[in-house]
Parts: C-alpha cells; sequence; structure tokens
C-alpha cells in the first residue's frame, strides 16, 4: 500500500495531466448545487424542484468522484461531458447507496460525535465503489467500504488534514484556489486512495474481486 505523500504525489502528477477536466467538473458541481439551493424559494413546487436536485447532484457526485477523479488519477483519458451523460446509469441506486451512507453517519453522529466521524470514516469509499462497482448493492457498498478503510481510517483522517493549510490559502483567495486546484487535487488524492485500498483488499484476499463485479 502507498503512503499518503506518495498517493498525493501521483494525484498531483495524475492532475496536472487532466487539469481542465478536473477543475471543469468540480467547477460545474459548485454551480449547480449553488443554484438547486435556490428552488426552495419557489412557490408550490420548489420543493419538489429541490428533491429532484438533490437526487442529481448525488448521483453527480458519486459520477465525479467515483468516475472521473478515479480515472484522472488511473491515467486513463476522461471527459467534462462524462459524468453527466452517465446520470442515468444506476440513478436511483446511486441515490439510494448515498442516502444509506448518510443515514448511518447520521445514526453514529446523534449517538456521540467522534462515532460518527469514524464511522464517516469508514463509510468513505462507499460513493467510488457505487461508481467503480456498477452490480454491486446499495447497501453492500457501505459494508465493503468499511472492509476496504479498516485499519486506514486514521490515515484518512491525517489525509483530510493535510489539506487545511490548502483551504485556509483558498479562504485568502475568495475561493478561487479551491476551484481551481485544491479542490480537484484534493478529489484526485482521495480518489487515489480509493484505488489503492481497493487493489491492496483484491491482493490480500480481504475482498474477493466477484464482490466488486
Amino acid at each position: 500500500m502507498k503512503t499518503r505523500q506518495e498517493i498525493k504525489a501521483l494525484a498531483r502528477e495524475a492532475f496536472a495531466q487532466q487539469r481542465s477536466v478536473g477543475i471543469l467538473v468540480f467547477f460545474l458541481l459548485a454551480v449547480i448545487g449553488g443554484v438547486s439551493g435556490s428552488f426552495s424559494n419557489i412557490p408550490a413546487i420548489g420543493w419538489l424542484l429541490s428533491i429532484a436536485a438533490t437526487f442529481i447532484i448525488m448521483v453527480l457526485a458519486v459520477n465525479i468522484s467515483g468516475g472521473t477523479f478515479v480515472k484522472i488519477y488511473s491515467r486513463e483519458t476522461t471527459t467534462v461531458g462524462e459524468p453527466f451523460s452517465n446520470l442515468s446509469v444506476n440513478f436511483f441506486r446511486k441515490v439510494g447507496g448515498m442516502y444509506w451512507m448518510a443515514l448511518w453517519t447520521t445514526l453514529w453522529t446523534l449517538l456521540l460525535v467522534i462515532p460518527g466521524i469514524v464511522k464517516s470514516y469508514a463509510y468513505l469509499m462507499t460513493p467510488y465503489i457505487l461508481a467503480d462497482c456498477p452490480n454491486v448493492k446499495a447497501t453492500e457498498a457501505l459494508k465493503l467500504s468499511m472492509r476496504m478503510t479498516n485499519g486506514h481510517k486514521m490515515e484518512l483522517f491525517v489525509m483530510t488534514l493535510s489539506f487545511i493549510g490548502w483551504a485556509l490559502l483558498s479562504v485568502l483567495t475568495f475561493g478561487i484556489l479551491w476551484i481551481v486546484y485544491v479542490g480537484p487535487y484534493m478529489e484526485t488524492a482521495f480518489a487515489g486512495y480509493y484505488v489503492e485500498l481497493r487493489d491492496q483488499a483484491l491482493a490480500s484476499g480481504l475482498i474477493d474481486r466477484s464482490e466488486l463485479e
């Protein structure tokens, strides 16, 4: 298993090769999320539009994190339009998987904050599995994530902390740095962690390849 530093170095190099794609999909997801927030103010049908927008954003987030950025890290060519053209593929399975993950994270957080944080890292690979493994059931994606991240949750937490300095710099640039570099780079790094954890789990026999097909 590669170290955090090695994964981040590979992520930087991979992101540099498809920088425009990474920036554009990250920016478009942020814009769509921002626009959808105004739907609730529309009379009568605002609540319905908000629900529909939430579903679409969830699926786009899965397609972008587990599809686009996994491909970028793996040095596979991808396009800005790919996560959008695949929007209808396993749509409700992806929505179900994300809601299932959110439900269990919320329940653990209601119990105590620390267990909630720990579980959020245990479930962190769920969207990547939903995108990368189209035949895995929504509930099984959560279980597979827990198995992949077993013994690695602290590493993932430290990975998050390692971007705090970049986040502070982004604030000073009014978020511009976050959009054009930090956010896509961070997404590529976490996609890299998924790739490395997946490959390690398969190599060690922790997960059988048939479970991901």
